[in-house]
Formats: C-alpha cells, structure tokens, sequence
C-alpha cells in the first residue's frame, strides 16, 4: 500500500519537516557522488551492531559478487573487514537514520516523512519535532541493535525514524483518512483508508516479518525491528504527550458560516492541500 495523501492541513508551515528532507537529500546525493569509492558513507557512518559492542574488535563480513568466466558466471566469496567508523561507534545510531541504499529506498521514505511528518510537526511544534524525530531514530537503530547484536552488517536509512512519526501520527489523529495506491494482482486501486487502519496493518507486517527474520545475522534486508522499535516509541511519547496536555490543539478549518470544526468532519478531499 503506497499512502498518497491524507486529509489532515498543516496549520503552520512545517520548516522543521521539510529541512530534514532537504538534509537528507543532501546526503543522499553526497552518496550518489561518492559511488566510484564504493560504500565508503555507509561503512563509515552506518551503524554495525557488532562495531557499537565491541569497538576496538575485528569485525569481517562476507562479501558476494558475480564474476563472468570462461565457463559461465559464478558467485565470488570473500572476507572483507569493515572499516572503522569516522565518529565513536555509538554515534552511528544517529548518523545511519541520514544514509540510504538506492534510489527506491530513498524516496519511498521522503515521500512517506512528507504525507506525515507536517501534521506531526503541527502537534509537537518545530523543536519538539525535531528532537523528537532524533530520539525515535535513535530508538528505532537500538532496537535493531537488541535484535541483532551480532551483525556486522550496516545498518542505515531513515525509516526507523519515518516509522515513530508514523506511530505518533496513528495516536494523534485517530479519525484522520488516508488515500492510499492498492496494488491488486496487476492493477492499481485509490482507496481511502482509515488511519489507523492503514498504520495498524503496516505495523502489524513489520511485526511478522521482524519475527520470522530473528537469527539472519550476515544477510542484508530490511531492518525489521528498527520498524517495530521506531513506531512503538514514537506511538508511546504522543500518548504520554498527550495525556499531558502539552501538545498544541488539533487542526481546524472554518467554514463559510464560521462554525470551527474538526477537519475530519470535513468531506475528505476538497480544500485541502497535496
């Protein structure tokens, strides 16, 4: 399911949102430009379990490629040892949350950071998102830490974070609509989805896949329990946020008779921004 827009405004410009977007991008084509020296962004600013436990060892990974030969292709092994990281091993929790590996992760991300993270940042206010987007992608780098202690595979993108402002969103607007791309079979449907529903499911097949992936320890793949780790903290302090009464009121709109209503009593899809 690919989200396309929701029907919630932002009541104020997001600067915070779309300054991490543009940051992100900034390193994202540093990458791009770096591509000729192979990974060196990610060995060195990615966050490798194995190196954030035990920074002073030799940490190795297995590296594959395919080779064309007289006889036909063949698959490549060999040990290579993973750099050093540029800043203490520690601090990659926080610097792998900026790297991406490839274009579709790239974008599938910002484009997921843009539906949701202005209407959180409406909530939480433009410093308290920004920290809050900080923590939570630091949540989300420990808990795939806790899940795979001995990887030393890198570990980077922003989806650990994307994922707590998703686990927020669901808690702060409840009855919020999302207009989301359903792919059945070979066609594509635009349906509008509850929030919750849509975040719900989402969360649930992070869940499942988290739990049949335990024990892959040298594979590369998704970070499954950066997903789960991410949604549920940054699901957690919305609702204690909340509870305290600190968050800024929800977004209203005013219709031509000046009765101040919710947004969700709105009809969906007229008036409103994307």
């Amino acid at each position: 399911m690919i989200p396309l827009r929701d029907n919630i405004p932002p009541r104020r410009f997001p600067f915070v949102n779309y300054a991490i977007l543009g940051f992100t991008t900034l390193v994202f084509v540093s990458q791009l430009l770096e591509s000729h020296r192979g990974d060196r962004l990610v060995e060195r600013f990615g966050m490798v379990p194995a190196r954030v436990l035990d920074p002073d060892g030799k940490i190795t990974v297995t590296q594959r490629r395919a080779v064309d030969t007289p006889f036909g292709i063949r698959v490549v092994e060999r040990r290579i040892e993973v750099p050093p990281a540029a800043l203490p091993p520690w601090l990659t929790l926080l610097t792998c949350i900026f790297l991406h590996a490839g274009w579709l992760h790239f974008l599938g991300n910002m484009w997921t950071l843009y539906i949701f993270g202005d209407n959180v940042e409406d909530r939480l206010g433009h410093l308290g998102y920004l920290a809050f987007y900080l923590l939570t992608g630091v949540a989300a780098s420990a808990a795939h830490l806790a899940a795979n202690t001995d990887s030393p595979v890198p570990t980077i993108g922003a989806s650990g974070a994307i994922a707590g402002v998703m686990g927020a969103y669901m808690r702060l607007y409840p009855r919020a609509k999302v207009l989301t791309l359903v792919p059945v079979l070979v066609f594509l449907h635009m349906v509008v989805l509850p929030a919750p529903f849509f975040l719900g499911l989402w969360f649930l097949l992070q869940l499942f896949q988290g739990t049949i992936s335990m024990g892959a320890t040298e594979m590369g793949g998704v970070a499954w329990w950066a997903h789960i780790g991410g949604f549920a903290v940054g699901y957690l302090i919305a609702s204690i946020l909340g509870g305290r009464g600190v968050l800024h009121p929800q977004v209203e709109v005013i219709r031509p008779n000046t009765e101040r209503i919710r947004v969700y009593r709105v009809r969906p899809w007229e008036g409103h921004r994307r």
